[in-house]
């Protein structure tokens, strides 16, 4: 088939869309940078494409709190939308404000539109926070990111945001666990600076996932990282190509739409 058709959400405030375009390109696809009015007016049409993406930056200012406008806007004129798109198994990525939005619609953790479990709240130290940090990657029902994929190693990525703290009830933790959920934590390295999670999320959680592992929310930023290579790091092929790795996974997935 061609090259698969992912949406990429725009609206006031996002400003990472142009690198995840990049990225999705580089890994195959075939991306459109769609504004929300677009989807609500009937201009463009979610069911048309085979993947979703909501990308980073601080959509509507962030007020009220991180992405909660949006999460608004998408449960109350889109829900329907959005509800077709997931139960066609379509995958879905939301990265550092596209997280918080997908925890502030109910998508993730649960795929249950309007019923918030989890939040990100705001980091530890009380400001944004930018740098370089390493990543584990857990064993998880996550389709598009396993150990295997990384040889078992940690990765490196940025991170930028200063609402990125993953907070929960104890249950609901017990339960992502159980799930396999919990697809990346934040893990202690030589090459990253204390605190090592960056944010003081619980459980170092940096990113989780949907229990059918096709929703994927995740904080730190993959599109950044692309050919990029953190400054103290080795500059090994592996730990260049770790990010691309789970946008090539995306694209193969959605090829199958």
């Amino acid at each position: 088939m061609n090259n698969p058709e992912i949406c990429i959400i725009k609206t006031d405030g996002i400003n990472c869309e142009v690198e995840m375009q990049h990225a999705f390109d580089v890994a195959g696809a075939e991306s459109s940078i769609v504004h929300v009015n677009q989807l609500r007016n009937g201009d463009e049409q979610l069911q048309r494409f085979n993947g979703l993406v909501i990308p980073g930056g601080f959509s509507y200012g962030d007020d009220i709190a991180s992405g909660k406008v949006l999460a608004n806007e998408l449960t109350s004129f889109m829900s329907d939308q959005l509800q077709e798109f997931v139960d066609a198994s379509k995958p879905i990525l939301g990265v550092c404000n596209g997280m918080q939005v997908l925890a502030r619609t109910g998508l993730l953790p649960n795929r249950k539109l309007g019923e918030q479990q989890v939040t990100l709240a705001e980091n530890n130290i009380g400001r944004f926070d930018r740098r370089w940090i390493e990543l584990a990657v857990g064993e998880s029902v996550c389709k598009f990111a396993s150990t295997e994929d990384f040889g078992k190693q940690t990765i490196a990525m940025e991170i930028a945001h200063g609402e990125g703290r993953f907070v929960t009830d104890d249950d609901s933790l017990q339960q992502l666990k159980d799930n396999g959920q919990i697809v990346f934590r934040y893990a202690p390295s030589e090459y990253v600076a204390e605190p090592y999670n960056p944010n003081g999320s619980m459980d170092d959680i940096a990113g989780i996932c949907d229990p059918t592992g096709l929703i994927l929310g995740m904080m730190p930023h993959p599109e950044r990282s692309i050919a990029a290579m953190h400054p103290y790091r080795p500059r090994t092929e592996a730990a260049r190509d770790a990010a691309t790795v789970i946008f090539k996974n995306i694209v193969t997935y959605a090829k199958e739409m």
